[in-house]
């Protein structure tokens, strides 16, 4: 045998094994009669994900693309995925709204009818936002949404609050919520007014979302796909509830090993990303049961947990996503959500804000991030502002660590821990809002946190929920939540200037289950707990400020003599011991020893150099550091 036949062999061997990787393009000129390479491209995204397998890309290049993109398949890895991707320094939008022209006017305001024909097997309205826990405050919201130039209008529920609307002063945009619209639909068609003040629509960019989604999978097993270096806008999304389908603008569905990365993902009417639950393990039942009135929306949630169980909920099969380097905002119930589906996931350097700013509806399900059973997630480096709540992790929080993330300008919470037994570590955070933690939970590490707001403890008789076998979804019991059995080290705690507030942490006076506290510095009106060790206090002022300039934020603040001199010890997985409801470690959700040894930027933390707060080698008197850097131009 020649070296010519042993070459081709060989490479014949490793195509045979690896498998041939093909990139498909789609461009605006393309046709989806092409072959999909970079000189005969398709016209639709559509067309290149009938064609990919796994290991293939499908490059997308500039410009707007008005479709719903649902993958026939998934990758087998991490390392033989299917990667949809914008072309490189070109601007790629994928919307779930169509432009819309042809307007007429009608006394001060326009007018436009669609045949139904036109969304084909979904009308968002036609569609009522609805779901478990969602409040519609007394009136009808539709999922559709109708935009001026990019920014969306406030639906109303009558066409004379469109013909006379009205600034409302409590509204965060009074101004803005005076672009108004309304619809209705028959059998044919459907007809929407909207008030664009002074715009005339017939010259501007007017859209109305079309589809209930952008980039969601209808069936699991689409596995290992990446998403990145899209602006993804303009879903008719639907309400996301734990017990419900949730389906945001990207969407996950049932799967696992997904990678959504370097996106901008704006103006959903509900969602931004979802990642879970499906609809087969049950869908908004505590609505589909309300004649049953011995049965709270508790007992369907366990009962769908329980479904997801058996539905294959395994950390071999669903989750492990990550999410990183998003700018989400513009969203009307979250930016990221999951239930059961975020478990073993990493959600880190994502920039969220503006979520629930309209306010026109209300519900429980709402905030920056919302997630369900995040069992041993990292969720770090993620800014959080301008949220009803920033984070709010909401059963089955277990395993996980919130780490280095910064919240400010959240008007309920900056983070809301509810009925978890833990073990869960939040560590080197900054918390700046009024309500900066309610703790509703057990189990829980909080270490190394500059917190500048009230925190409120308190425990949950009432519930039964969940707790797992270590570093599994294997479920190990279910208990209501006493309160307590909580670490609080080496924080920085301050307060602020309302006389009625819980500044301190004087809540876990009172706790049932022993905890654990030292380390803590308290500044001005903020008081530690009767059961605090080794705390020191100041009156002094630190002074917080957020500063944002182009686009990077930055903390002012000043230290004291206290600060220095008050002396704290390095966390281990050791020093914390065991949460007693599930008998596990406080250790990394990858099962690894913890040892809290740097800061809120990574720099090292040394046995001269542990000071309480989230940062290290801080100057003495002012201080002005950089905490959150803007993402560059996808």
């Amino acid at each position: 045998m020649n070296k010519l036949t042993v070459c081709f062999s060989i490479l014949v061997l490793i195509f045979a094994t690896k498998g041939f990787c093909t990139e498909y393009h789609v461009t605006k000129k393309g046709n989806d009669a092409n072959s999909g390479t970079a000189a005969s491209p398709f016209k639709t995204i559509a067309a290149a994900v009938r064609k990919a397998y796994p290991g293939d890309t499908i490059t997308v290049h500039a410009g707007t693309y008005r479709e719903w993109v649902n993958p026939l398949r998934g990758g087998e890895s991490n390392t033989k995925r299917i990667i949809y991707r914008a072309a490189m320094g070109e601007k790629v939008q994928i919307k779930g709204s169509e432009a819309i022209s042809d307007w007429k006017k009608e006394k001060n305001i326009w007018k436009v009818t669609i045949p139904n024909s036109f969304f084909g097997d979904y009308n968002p309205y036609k569609d009522f936002i609805d779901g478990d826990w969602f409040l519609n405050k007394g009136r009808v919201h539709h999922t559709g949404e109708v935009f001026l130039n990019g920014k969306s209008l406030y639906e109303k529920e009558t066409l004379d609050k469109v013909l006379r609307p009205v600034a409302d002063k409590n509204n965060i945009d009074p101004i803005g919520a005076t672009y108004t619209w309304y619809c209705q639909s028959d059998e044919q068609s459907t007809t929407i007014w909207a008030n664009f003040q002074q715009a005339n629509p017939n010259t501007e960019l007017i859209e109305i979302s079309a589809r209930r989604t952008v980039f969601y999978p209808d069936k699991p097993g689409i596995n290992f796909i990446t998403i990145s270096g899209f602006t993804i806008s303009q879903a008719a999304t639907q309400w996301a509830a734990p017990t419900a389908e949730q389906i945001g603008m990207i969407a996950t569905n049932w799967n696992k090993g997904w990678i959504i990365e370097n996106n901008i993902i704006s103006d959903s009417k509900c969602n931004g990303i979802t990642l879970g639950k499906d609809r087969t393990t049950g869908h908004n039942v505590w609505g589909a049961d309300q004649g049953n009135v011995n049965r709270d929306g508790n007992i369907h949630y366990i009962e769908v947990v329980f479904n997801a169980l058996r539905n294959n909920w395994t950390k071999e099969t669903i989750g492990s996503h990550i999410v990183r380097n998003n700018q989400i905002f513009n969203c009307e119930q979250t930016g990221i959500c999951g239930s059961m589906g975020a478990a073993f996931s990493i959600i880190e350097n994502n920039h969220i804000y503006n979520i629930w700013q309209k306010r026109q509806f209300e519900g429980w399900e709402i905030g920056g991030i919302k997630f369900h059973a995040p069992i041993d997630a990292t969720i770090r480096k993620n800014n959080i502002h301008n949220c009803g709540r920033g984070m709010w992790l909401d059963w089955m929080t277990q395993g996980t660590r919130v780490s280095s993330n910064l919240f400010y300008n959240n008007d309920q919470q900056d983070l809301y821990i509810e009925v978890n037994h833990g073990p869960f570590v939040i560590d080197n955070n900054i918390f700046l809002s009024p309500v900066a933690i309610q703790n509703q939970s057990e189990g829980g590490a909080y270490l190394h946190n500059l917190i500048a707001g009230e925190v409120l403890v308190r425990n949950d008789l009432n519930r039964f929920t969940p707790y797992f076998l270590p570093h599994s979804v294997a479920m190990k019991g279910l208990t209501t939540i006493f309160g307590g059995d909580d670490r609080v080290y080496n924080n920085i705690i301050i307060g602020g200037s309302n006389p009625e507030a819980k500044y301190g942490i004087e809540g876990y006076n009172n706790a049932k289950l022993p905890v654990w506290i030292k380390g803590n510095i308290y500044y001005k009106q903020a008081k530690p707990s009767n059961k605090d060790e080794n705390f020191a206090t100041s009156t002094a002022n630190p002074e917080i400020k957020v500063i944002v300039e182009g686009g990077d934020t930055f903390l002012h603040f000043t230290t004291d003599k206290a600060y220095f001199e008050q002396k704290v010890q390095l966390i281990t997985t050791e020093l914390l011991g065991k949460a007693k409801i599930p008998k596990a470690a406080f250790e990394n959700p990858d099962g690894t020893a913890l040892i809290m040894d740097t800061d809120y930027f990574g720099n090292k933390r040394s046995d001269g150099n542990i000071h309480a707060g989230p940062f290290v080698n801080l100057k003495s008197g002012k201080v002005f550091v950089k905490v959150w850097m803007a993402k560059k131009a996808i």
